[in-house]
């Protein structure tokens, strides 16, 4: 398994800037082929870093809204965070959501008038909030970067980060990254293991 490199990392930030943007004008950049380009790519997808291509649609040019952002204190004794968020994500109001270290959920939204109390109660279970905050957005830009990110793939057995030692297998159709043979074999002995007890 191949170490990712800056190469890879400048890749991904012209995808972000363009997804559409054509492998022979990203390998002008990064001074490769254009089939290199298209190998880096499709290796970045089976390791999951690329997850898809995606359109960014300024929402606000196809439907009226107040953008707001909404932080929600979960009660956190009879419903998780993550449940809440998986209905949040369906709403089609919200354009993210996030998930503070206090397990607060803070959303944007573009909310259909200024009765968000309703609008929640019509959302989720309010029941499952304990108090929530809003706050009135004049705009919003939403501009990813890599910055100064690394790599840092983690093994599916251990933990550990996965380097140059590393390797990889496919399960099920799904890629496994694994940071030594070793790893490697007793995930796929507990996998088979957890499959035969399945059946």
């Amino acid at each position: 398994m191949r170490d990712l490199d800056e190469t890879d990392l400048e890749i991904i930030q012209l995808l972000m800037l363009d997804a559409r943007r054509p492998y022979s004008e990203i390998a002008d950049v990064v001074d490769l082929s254009a089939p290199a380009v298209s190998d880096r790519v499709e290796r970045l997808q089976e390791m999951g870093i690329i997850n898809r291509f995606t359109l960014d649609v300024d929402r606000s040019q196809l439907r009226g809204g107040i953008p707001v952002l909404i932080t929600l204190d979960v009660e956190s004794a009879s419903h998780s965070a993550a449940s809440i968020k998986d209905d949040l994500i369906d709403e089609g109001a919200i354009e993210h959501v996030f998930t503070t270290a206090e397990a607060d959920l803070v959303l944007y939204a573009r909310v259909p008038d200024t009765d968000i109390a309703s609008w929640l109660a019509d959302t989720i279970d309010t029941g499952a909030v304990d108090d929530f905050e809003v706050t009135l957005l004049a705009g919003a830009n939403w501009a990813p970067e890599l910055g100064e990110t690394e790599f840092a793939l983690s093994c599916a057995q251990c933990g550990n980060t996965v380097d140059s030692e590393g390797t990889a297998t496919r399960i099920d159709g799904e890629l496994y990254q694994f940071c030594c043979p070793s790893c490697e074999a007793r995930f796929e002995e507990k996998y088979e293991q957890l499959r035969e007890e399945a059946d």
